[in-house]
């Protein structure tokens, strides 16, 4: 199938953001005297909405209000992402070659979308292509936010290419009907996917599935 507009999730396939937001909470939740490991925080918060995953976090380790939670952890992680974030390895490079429409479709609010894209570098890349479900009022794993990103870019959702890298977010992909590649997608995703998309580990290999 001819793809002829491709959509990026920002956190993951293009910036190294989760790590850091992982870090950002882990520190919250180590003031409150609680220790969780990156591992299970990503695992957690990969492709899920903030104030769900903050309501299940808190729920299991009440360590302060969600409120609170949700500020320090927006202070937090900007400071790190000023400090620490860069594009994943190939991220610019792609970008910059792809030749068809694109965009990007992030579950997080437009100021850190394009926070996160503009310490790296890719913001000039997705000028005026950024859907935000915040924007959108609806989160991954709806398809509402890919099928108003398949709208930005006036290319229809079954000639479009998402890149994800969680669960929930492949599941938006499939439910709108665009081809969907898995980056680093962990083993459990796939199991639960049944291995119904192809995964890739690199960015560079992206470039067999425009062709």
């Amino acid at each position: 199938m001819k793809i002829d507009g491709i959509i990026f999730d920002s956190d993951g396939p293009l910036v190294d953001s989760e790590t850091l937001s992982a870090k950002a909470i882990a520190g919250i939740l180590a003031k409150g005297g609680v220790s969780v490991s990156i591992d299970d925080i990503l695992e957690r918060f990969r492709g899920t909405r903030f104030a769900t995953f903050a309501a299940e976090l808190l729920g299991d380790y009440p360590v302060t209000s969600i409120e609170d939670f949700a500020y320090a952890f927006r202070v937090r992680s900007v400071a790190l992402f000023s400090r620490e974030l860069k594009p994943m390895n190939g991220a610019l490079a792609l970008v910059s070659g792809i030749r068809i429409e694109k965009c990007v479709a992030s579950n997080g609010p437009m100021d850190k979308i394009e926070t996160c894209l503009g310490v790296t570098g890719l913001l000039p890349h997705f000028a005026g292509r950024i859907a935000s479900a915040y924007d959108v009022q609806s989160w991954k794993p709806d398809p509402g936010l890919i099928l108003h990103a398949a709208s930005m870019m006036n290319v229809s959702s079954d000639r479009c290419l998402l890149v994800e890298d969680s669960l929930a977010d492949v599941q938006a992909g499939l439910a709108a009907g665009v081809s969907v590649v898995g980056y680093c997608l962990s083993p459990k995703a796939q199991a639960a996917l049944q291995h119904r998309v192809p995964v890739i580990q690199e960015l560079a290999d992206l470039r067999a599935f425009l062709l």
